[in-house]
């Protein structure tokens, strides 16, 4: 049914009958109440018709001369793309009220019998069509608001900035049937452009995003959505825009989904693109609530590690934080440097979780580790002691994995003591190694070997890391550590490599990765 049909009006009829006269008669009723009628004399004709042009009627005689009206109207109504196309069946020799009853059957929408009255004929003409116009509106309805409701999925799946304004326009284009453009901007300020449908070349234009920024702005929306007609917009100088504002706080910036006039046919059509452009506000907001407390969470983890790193002439070191890429949390990874005497003990470890539970803890382990450490501890009895704390003041919420070294440049060694931690990796002439030191996690209570003293070499090479760098769904944990132990060598500038690793390793994880080099100059 095509859509001028669909609002009511006149409608394009085929009036299907081989006797010159009757054919004649309905299509001057027809045409005098201001329908276009197309005519056909046989039923090859009318198929014919039927497959290369669009009807809302079909007024068919049931005795043709080459195929049965009832045939006829099966074939018209189990072929999909007629199938909604209302059927009148016209007879002249209707005689027993079983013919009316199989013309039902087989699909017309109404049966007359000649001679018929002109009013009457016209009234079933209308009642037909007025029925499926209306279920044909409630079925392009229908199919809008499920493609609606798959836009708003999308919609609100949209990770990223750019990712919500491509849903949106390729949602608002869906939806509406024709070219739509939608504007978010990110917390940055930065203004995201995006088309869809657009059925000209020259449709996109390379945007400036300062323009487009300005025409938002000038039209100024307040909390809410706002419908505008608009004489142009950035993306569309050569003409009128029908757009949609939408804006969840004050001076939060608004987003906007715009489309041609001709998308917007009606009442229905606007309330689509009101709730698109809401259900865009809604997703824009959470993603600012995301990208706020994403950005309030990693001020708060860095500001629980060490500013600055010692500076020993003899000991460079370096160190990396990089937080979870699709998480807001705070993460329990942590590093430390602690100068004792002429010694050096350097601590790497992870709180189980991504919470500010899990950053207290990590908070207070840091203290305590200090603290033991100022004491006089050695790495196996801080362990020890910190085993014992976690195991009483955070019985559920405190595993914790750690690596403790303490170096002792003067006598050219290092002691390890390790708590269920990746263990140090050790680069030198020799190639990259890890130590076989091992120990319970921290947390459990359980009995922990003495620490380990090793010798370390000039020119030798130690890398501390939480799992967070060598794990990855799917993949064996041992073979993202041979992963690492090939991608180090003594050779490299630390920062390099410290970066190089992030860059290959360390892409796209879901936790946080803690990294820390330092090397014994040759």
């Amino acid at each position: 049914m095509n859509p001028t049909a669909m609002g009511g009006g006149p409608a394009r009829v085929l009036v299907v009958d081989d006797l010159d006269a009757s054919r004649f008669i309905a299509c001057s009723w027809l045409r005098r109440s201001g329908h276009t009628v197309v005519e056909a004399t046989t039923a090859a004709e009318a198929l014919i018709a039927l497959e290369t042009e669009s009807f809302d009627l079909v007024l068919l005689d049931v005795h043709l001369p080459d195929m049965s009206g009832y045939d006829v109207t099966e074939r018209i109504k189990a072929d999909p793309r007629t199938s909604s196309v209302p059927v009148v069946m016209l007879s002249a020799t209707y005689i027993e009220p079983d013919d009316k009853v199989i013309g039902l059957t087989r699909g017309a929408d109404a049966y007359l019998t000649e001679p018929v009255d002109p009013g009457e004929l016209l009234a079933n003409v209308e009642a037909a069509l007025r029925y499926h116009r209306a279920r044909a509106l409630a079925e392009h309805l229908a199919a809008k608001l499920t493609r609606l409701t798959t836009s708003t999925f999308a919609i609100n799946a949209a990770m990223t900035f750019d990712a919500l304004a491509e849903a949106a326009a390729i949602g608002a284009a869906d939806v509406l049937d024709g070219e739509a453009t939608a504007v978010v901007t990110s917390p940055s300020g930065v203004v995201r452009v995006a088309t869809a449908g657009a059925r000209r070349p020259d449709a996109r234009f390379r945007l400036d995003n300062a323009d487009v920024e300005n025409w938002m702005a000038a039209l100024n929306p307040g909390v809410g959505v706002t419908m505008i007609e608009a004489d142009a917009a950035p993306w569309h100088p050569e003409s009128p825009v029908t757009a949609a504002l939408a804006r969840t706080k004050p001076r939060r910036a608004p987003i906007g989904i715009a489309v041609l006039p001709s998308a917007v046919a009606g009442d229905d059509d606007r309330n689509l693109l009101r709730q698109l452009a809401q259900a865009t506000a809604l997703a824009a907001e959470g993603l600012h609530t995301f990208a706020e407390e994403h950005s309030l969470a990693l001020t708060l983890q860095r500001s629980l590690l060490p500013r600055t790193l010692p500076h020993h002439p003899e000991l460079p070191m370096t160190a990396r934080y990089v937080p979870a890429s699709s998480n807001a949390e705070i993460g329990g990874d942590f590093y430390d440097v602690i100068e004792l005497d002429g010694r050096m003990l350097i601590a790497i470890g992870d709180v189980c979780g991504h919470s500010i539970e899990a950053a207290t803890v990590m908070a207070e382990v840091r203290h305590t580790l200090r603290a033991y450490a100022v004491e006089g501890h050695r790495p196996a009895e801080i362990l020890r002691r910190t085993d014992l704390l976690l195991e009483r003041f955070h019985p559920t919420g405190g595993l914790t994995t750690m690596c403790l070294l303490l170096v002792d440049l003067r006598a050219g060694t290092m002691e390890v003591a390790n708590a269920g931690h990746v263990p140090p990796l050790i680069a030198d002439d020799q190639g990259a190694r890890y130590l076989p030191v091992k120990g319970p996690l921290l947390g459990i209570g359980l009995a922990r070997p003495e620490a380990t003293e090793l010798p370390l070499p000039r020119g030798t090479t130690v890398l501390l890391t939480t799992d967070g760098l060598i794990e990855r769904p799917g993949m064996d944990l041992d073979e993202g550590m041979e992963k690492l132990r090939a991608a180090v060598s003594h050779l490299d500038d630390m920062d390099e490599l410290a970066d190089r690793l992030l860059t290959e390793l360390g892409q796209g994880k879901q936790d946080d990765i803690a990294l820390f080099l330092l090397r014994r100059l040759a």
